[in-house]
């Protein structure tokens, strides 16, 4: 799809450039052994991707506190922690052609950033592990504003922090929550069908809405510029 237009193109992290739900469950699951609770398979774990990783605590502990609503979710929240920082990045991979896009749109002036839910102690490292902190001009992560995604301002943050208007600025995503944060922020948003949103293929959840954003199944396909 060419966009001639843009000057910047943002993108979340999990789920549309790297696959990192493999250690996200690892960590979920260690810390649920931790209270001799049975394993969520990866699939169970990705349908609780996108919120940050409180939410995905919170939601992996749901067995839980449903019964006991005075379970300390700030003890479990610090065990995930743990065990996340211990793998994060381990088996974590990138999806095709990741890399080398953000490269070539790097070598052609294109200014990139990352806006992410996940927390900067996580996202930082995991970013890092792919080395594409030198083709990024901005990170915005969970905790880099009190306000989240959906809302638009994370992406309005990276906007200003890199001096473009929404008007020049493309925003890649997998899921719901990006397509609402573009629409709040009112700028350009494609997705990625490989993604998670929460266990629901992205095709239907946005044919359940009616709504008309572009689908890419490879990421090369989604940042063509013209």
């Amino acid at each position: 799809m060419n966009h001639p237009s843009i000057k910047a193109i943002l993108f979340d992290l999990d789920g549309t450039l790297t696959h990192s739900a493999p250690d996200l469950s690892t960590g979920i699951n260690r810390m649920r052994a931790e209270y001799n609770l049975p394993s969520i398979d990866i699939n169970g774990v990705v349908a609780m991707i996108g919120h940050g990783v409180r939410s995905l605590v919170a939601n992996a502990m749901r067995d839980v506190t449903s019964q006991n609503p005075d379970f300390d979710l700030e003890l479990a929240y610090q065990r995930f922690a743990k065990h996340y920082h211990e793998v994060n990045g381990t088996d974590s991979v990138e999806f095709d052609g990741v890399t080398d896009t953000l490269k070539s749109l790097h070598a052609k002036g294109i200014k990139l950033g990352v806006v992410t839910n996940k927390a900067a102690e996580f996202a930082l490292p995991l970013i890092n592990a792919f080395a594409w902190s030198q083709w990024l001009d901005v990170i915005v992560c969970g905790d880099t504003l009190p306000i989240k995604k959906p809302k638009p301002e994370p992406l309005l943050h990276a906007c200003a922090q890199l001096g473009v208007t929404v008007d020049e600025i493309l925003y890649v995503g997998d899921s719901m929550t990006d397509v609402l944060t573009a629409q709040a922020a009112q700028c350009r948003c494609v997705v990625l069908s490989y993604g998670y949103n929460e266990g629901v293929p992205i095709r239907e959840a946005l044919a359940q809405k009616a709504l008309n954003i572009p689908i890419f199944d490879h990421f090369s396909q989604a940042v063509q510029l013209g």
